[in-house]
């Protein structure tokens, strides 16, 4: 699948011009090697192998032992969301692109089976739209595993999104809520292709690094010793943040009165 037509820059793009090296420069990779499963441009990208790219990630000993997990709710992190709900686990999903009024969908495969929802259609963005509980960032209980996407990822556990922000900011709201701790695992599933050497991964204070990288060829253990933002930056926080996400506004005023408490 070629770049789109008259498209040079990905839909972000512009925020970190670094970044914007490394995620076009992917996204092309991807297309040219026919790897991509759909369009990848802009997006955190499907690939050939994310099923297997998976089940690398659940052989993990920190993955059994998990009981809630936390995925992006991109099309490649779909085997994921199957398998933890087959394996009993409760998975939490963002809105796509955060833009309702609510943040978070929580799957609960009993609730699921009761109903007699299939766990391939929860797994899916309209299914867990549709058959998700919906809460707010407080109601989420304590995560003992999260998935986030990823364009570019390095081997020393640096990682490029798609550069809308989205992952690490759920991530620092996460860790000022105590949902997420500095020793709460932080995976991705990813193309070898979308590997990139470590140096030409550019890492802010926001982001958060990776413990675990699975891709369809090796399961890459980071033994990163990088810092972790323990909460969020508000000040950082775009201004086109705020339009586009309904509840972030609210979600900085109630937890900075928590913190002024």
């Amino acid at each position: 699948m070629a770049e789109p037509k008259g498209v040079t820059v990905g839909r972000w793009a512009g925020r970190n011009p670094g970044k914007d090296v490394v995620r076009h420069d992917i996204w092309r990779r991807l297309a040219k090697e026919g790897v991509a499963v759909g369009p990848a441009w802009s997006m955190i990208p499907n690939f050939v192998g994310a099923d297997v790219a998976a089940w690398r990630l659940a052989q993990t000993a920190a993955w059994k032992a998990a009981r809630t997990i936390k995925t992006n709710p991109d099309h490649p992190q779909i085997p994921i969301r199957i398998r933890a709900l087959y394996e009993g686990k409760i998975v939490y999903t963002p809105v796509p692109y955060l833009t309702h009024d609510f943040p978070y969908l929580r799957l609960d495969p009993k609730v699921l089976a009761d109903k007699g929802i299939s766990f391939e259609l929860a797994a899916t963005a309209q299914g867990f739209m549709e058959h998700g509980e919906r809460i707010e960032f407080e109601a989420i209980e304590p995560l003992d595993f999260c998935v986030v996407g990823s364009v570019a990822v390095g081997r020393a556990g640096g990682r490029t999104g798609k550069g809308a922000g989205f992952a690490d900011l759920e991530t620092g709201i996460f860790r000022e809520l105590g949902i997420v701790t500095a020793e709460t695992p932080m995976a991705t599933t990813v193309h070898s292709i979308q590997l990139v050497p470590d140096e030409v991964v550019v890492i802010e204070s926001h982001d958060s690094p990776l413990d675990f990288i699975a891709t369809e060829a090796e399961l890459i253990e980071t033994g990163n010793t990088m810092p972790r933002p323990m909460g969020v930056s508000w000040d950082k926080v775009r201004r086109d943040q705020f339009e586009t996400i309904p509840f972030l506004a609210q979600l900085r005023d109630r937890m900075n009165a928590r913190k002024a408490g």
